[in-house]
């Protein structure tokens, strides 16, 4: 009899889709296999982000077309995890009676207990959160057809949740508060991706550079950021580090050190800044000055030459004037960022904005000053990747590049994509050594040099 299978759709997040991992690995023992498509599968989780209200929209278009489906497939068991059913919880199976159990972030490690009881018929619901909030992290031993991001690089997650509260961000309400993961299983984890093959790895928290730090009723960690940074930087095999996302205010000298003292630290680093208004970021809740970010980006520049800083960017929240969308592109063309994601402010459910009652900015406006900080990053960004041509770099290969099948493509160390010519068959995963001589908006271009690596 073939096993049962199971298939994962995640919207959102690096969190997000490395926690389509973690559920994967879950329901692989306890005894599901993965299915190509939601058509093969018994079991299909959505898994959600309610970051931006469009993230929403899309879980109930795939919802309808799977409880349709569900009327001619009797067996047919759907579940929906993440933000949004963390954010939603009964109102979701009340919305929507063909759907069998709903569960948040921090209850992912129950999925398969809930598969059990929506197979015997029983609906479920698990939104609140354990209350040993090390729970979370105690999921079984990694199978390795689900360790990897992609060939030679793979996630860890080293803590979950914020404290912040920005007054635009869901995060505190959906995924809970600060909680580092224990140095012991991290560098484990990270021992087991080396020993599997795994050369980089990227560690994952909401925000990240806060790991270890003390919080209310809860003591400092063994290990702040910086020297976990060091102790995965002394795992064998291991070539590359990255890190996603920090907050500006948990950037220190001992940071700044890392940068400078690491080569398996890679030089990039994204640093989301949001608004280049000093009145705006206080409306945010953001904890710092625009100067303050200016020094920040200056610091690790010096400790790191040639590193490429990419940051996030919010247009037109509610409090923002015409002036202090100036003052964001004030910035921008100061720090000079390599790229950013940029957005028109979403109001959010339970968000401090939301609760103010701040309204949203017409769209029209915001709309322009988003298309606006799209075209001063691009001129940025070909700047950057002009300044890159007659360097040689290390490239991690992903594959065949997208613009032709003779050529490959990877990232660098900047984590830019570098698209390649080579002379010789070079399998995913490996790395090779790239002469870069030309660009793309959103690429560059290069060819291996002889000496290969």
């Amino acid at each position: 009899m073939r096993e049962p299978r199971f298939y994962i759709r995640a919207f959102g997040c690096q969190m997000n889709q490395h926690d389509a991992g973690k559920m994967a690995n879950l329901l692989h023992h306890a005894g599901w296999r993965p299915a190509e498509d939601s058509d093969g599968a018994e079991l299909v989780v959505v898994h959600t982000c309610s970051v931006r209200e469009k993230a929403e929209h899309k879980l109930y278009t795939e919802l309808g077309w799977l409880l349709q489906r569900k009327k001619t497939e009797a067996g047919l068991v759907i579940g929906v995890g993440g933000c949004v059913a963390q954010q939603e919880g009964e109102a979701l199976l009340r919305r929507f009676p063909g759907l069998d159990f709903v569960f948040g972030p921090q209850n992912l490690v129950h999925l398969p207990e809930l598969v059990r009881d929506a197979q015997a018929r029983t609906r479920g619901l698990r939104v609140d959160y354990d209350d040993d909030p090390q729970a979370r992290f105690e999921l079984p031993e990694l199978h390795p057809g689900f360790a990897a991001t992609s060939p030679g690089r793979a996630y860890v997650t080293v803590m979950e949740g914020c404290d912040l509260f920005c007054a635009y961000c869901v995060v505190p309400r959906t995924r809970g508060r600060e909680v580092s993961r224990s140095s012991e299983q991290i560098l484990g984890e990270v021992r087991a991706l080396a020993a599997a093959g795994i050369s980089e790895v990227t560690l994952l928290g909401q925000t990240v550079n806060a790991y270890g730090r003390p919080r209310p009723g809860m003591a400092r960690g063994e290990l702040g950021f910086a020297e976990l940074l060091r102790r995965v930087a002394d795992v064998p095999g291991i070539r590359r580090i990255r890190f996603t996302s920090p907050h500006p205010s948990f950037v220190g000298d001992d940071l700044v050190q890392a940068y400078r003292d690491l080569p398996q630290l890679c030089p990039h680093l994204h640093l989301p800044v949001q608004s280049g208004s000093a009145r705006v970021l206080a409306d945010m809740n953001r904890r710092y000055r625009p100067e303050e970010y200016v020094e920040t980006a200056a610091k690790l520049r010096e400790a790191r030459p040639g590193l490429a800083l990419t940051t996030d960017l919010i247009v037109g929240f509610p409090t923002e004037t015409r002036e202090d969308f100036a003052e964001t592109l004030q910035l921008m063309a100061t720090v000079r960022f390599t790229d950013s994601f940029s957005f028109k402010y979403s109001e959010r459910p339970g968000t401090p904005a939301q609760r103010r009652g701040l309204a949203e900015l017409e769209p029209g406006e915001a709309q322009a000053r988003l298309e606006e900080v799209q075209r001063l990053q691009a001129s940025l960004t070909l700047a950057a990747h002009r300044a890159r041509v007659g360097e040689t770099v290390e490239v991690l290969v992903d594959g065949e590049s997208r613009r032709s099948g003779v050529q490959r493509s990877g990232r660098d160390p900047q984590n830019r994509l570098v698209n390649f010519s080579a002379a010789r068959d070079i399998a995913r995963g490996e790395y090779a050594r790239v002469a870069i001589e030309d660009y793309t908006p959103h690429s560059l271009l290069g060819r291996e040099t002889p000496a290969g690596l």
